[in-house]
């Protein structure tokens, strides 16, 4: 007789990653992999977000690249100092809503010329690195540049997403776009391999002149004229005078441990005040995935959803109501509209008084942590191509608005409404950086995450890999949750009269996460990296 075996198992796939060296987390392995070396070659967690970023750029060109746009969140260990960067560009000067219903347009494009705006990764790269790098400029783009040139076996999740984007027709908007991104015709398949040598070159010029090859060098060059010839506004001055900028986090407490975000334009303060609303209610003690549970962290993004879609705009030309949104008594008001038994399908903004994305985040052994999103926005952005630069030019301007009177309303010289957000939460000795990409589905599922951590006790992989749902919009009962959701849960949601669609059991719609924790008592490090994607938490090898 075997007798009574012991209660091994979890309801989880992967372990956590645990080390006293540096760990970086991607959403490819490869890229997790060139920032594990930055480190181990004495390189700072700045260093090995730059370099994971610059590889991510290769090897997910749909969701992210030197086109785009980036934010961090930077915990220096040493100082205790959290540190934001927004490093978002505005619309070119000469952009209007009068300019586009003079061509025809109504309503602000998701993709074309007219959808871009000024690229603001690299000098946020430039700055990060200039404040808080250690290895040389040059030394970081090592493995970006080698596989671009050499080229790299597309993975699964990447190739699925590529052959959607040529399905959908965006990789044939420009000649160069198909050149660059359909090589023999077609997008690559699994296990082909693709190379970009243009990108590689693009890649090789900022190593060896910096920041200023993009926005006054070469590459500016190449960007004003991909636009001028498909008749964009763009100017050299637009390039030239675009600077990211430094920005306060801000935060809220969650049942004691403190959340933080980056202010406006992006949608940070949405995460902050669902939890908010969240905290005004006990927490379910059958678990994250039971209907109660589910029914309150539903409802409640509806309410911080309807806000931010009223109030977010360019805080340098709007006042957004960061404080009065986030206030305690303004959550207790929101939270007493939840009916506990019924979903509400007409969630409405309150009055307070007074995509496509990749995120990555990296530890270093000292414990500092990059928490760091950067994006094109939709797949393969605008859908045009820098001509013999091998990247694609971002589509954020189809986040804003051509509604007259609205914050968020287009003007030229401002920066649009912005989905992408990293995520720091910080309790006693522990500091964790966290963030999960997706759009419209980053706030509910950085809020899904925190709740995860904090009321039920999840370590970080358990926390990233519990079913999520989402749902894109604060109006409408409708809602997509994962099929690992249990059946009683699925059930009861109906019952309150959610309108529930059921996803795939690890759905790319319910975004791909990274997140790291330092443990400043015993100077260990955790990772996890989301299943949702092909990547992977990579420790820094040892030293010996």
């Amino acid at each position: 007789m075997l007798g009574v075996q012991p209660p091994f198992g979890r309801n989880y796939g992967r372990s956590m990653v645990i080390s006293q060296q540096g760990i970086a987390a991607t959403s490819q392995a490869l890229a997790s992999q060139a920032g594990a070396q930055i480190l181990a070659e004495g390189g700072s967690a700045v260093d090995a977000a730059i370099a994971a970023n610059a590889v991510l750029g290769v090897v997910e060109p749909m969701m992210n690249g030197i086109g785009g746009d980036l934010f961090v969140l930077y915990w220096e260990a040493k100082t205790g100092m959290l540190t934001g960067l927004n490093a978002s560009g505005p619309a070119p000067c000469a952009l209007s809503p009068d300019f586009l219903t003079r061509q025809g347009i109504h309503a602000m494009p998701d993709a074309g010329i007219h959808s871009v705006t000024v690229p603001g990764a690299i000098d946020g790269w430039a700055k990060m690195h200039a404040r808080f790098g250690k290895l040389p400029w040059k030394s970081i783009f090592r493995s970006a540049i080698a596989y671009a040139d050499q080229g790299f076996p597309v993975s699964d999740i990447v190739q699925k997403l590529w052959l959607a984007a040529a399905s959908s027709g965006k990789l044939q908007t420009t000649p160069e776009t198909a050149r660059v991104f359909l090589p023999n015709n077609r997008p690559p398949d699994e296990g082909d391999v693709f190379r970009n040598p243009d990108l590689a070159r693009a890649y090789g010029m900022l190593a060896e002149e910096g920041s200023t090859a993009f926005y006054r060098g070469p590459i500016a060059s190449a960007i004003l004229a991909t636009s001028n010839a498909m008749g964009g506004l763009m100017t050299a001055d637009d390039l030239a005078s675009f600077s990211s900028e430094w920005v306060e986090p801000i935060s809220v407490d969650y049942r004691g441990w403190r959340i933080f975000e980056l202010p406006p334009n992006g949608q940070g303060m949405a995460a902050l005040e669902m939890l908010n609303i969240m905290e005004t209610m006990p927490v379910d003690p059958d678990g994250p995935l039971s209907p109660i549970e589910m029914h309150k962290r539903i409802e409640a993004m509806k309410l911080a959803y309807a806000d931010v879609y009223r109030y977010n705009a360019d805080p340098r030309t709007s006042r957004v109501p960061v404080t009065e949104l986030l206030s305690k008594s303004y959550a207790r008001d929101r939270g007493a509209l939840i009916d506990p038994q019924h979903a509400n399908g007409a969630a409405g903004h309150g009055c307070p008084s007074g995509s496509d994305t990749i995120y990555l985040t990296v530890v270093d052994r000292e414990g500092n942590i990059a928490s760091w999103i950067q994006s094109n926005y939709a797949s393969f952005g605008s859908g045009i191509t820098v001509e013999g630069m091998g990247f694609e030019l971002q589509n954020r301007g189809a986040g804003f608005t051509l509604e007259p009177g609205h914050p968020n309303m287009l003007e030229g010289g401002k920066r649009p409404f912005h989905t992408i957000i990293p995520g720091f939460m910080q309790r006693d000795n522990r500091q964790v950086g966290f963030g999960i990409m997706g759009g419209a589905n980053q706030p509910l599922a950085h809020a899904q995450f925190v709740s995860n951590v904090v009321d039920y006790g999840m370590n970080l992989q358990q926390a990233m890999e519990t079913p999520r749902f989402f749902k894109g919009t604060a109006g409408g009962c409708d809602v997509a949750i994962e099929g690992r959701i249990p059946i009683r849960t699925l059930r009861g949601l109906s019952e309150m009269g959610h309108l529930v669609a059921e996803r795939p059991e690890y759905s790319q719609e319910m975004g791909r996460g990274q997140a790291v924790l330092h443990d400043s008592n015993t100077g260990t490090n955790y990772a996890a990296s989301d299943p949702r994607s092909d990547g992977a938490a990579t420790p820094e090898p040892i030293r010996v």
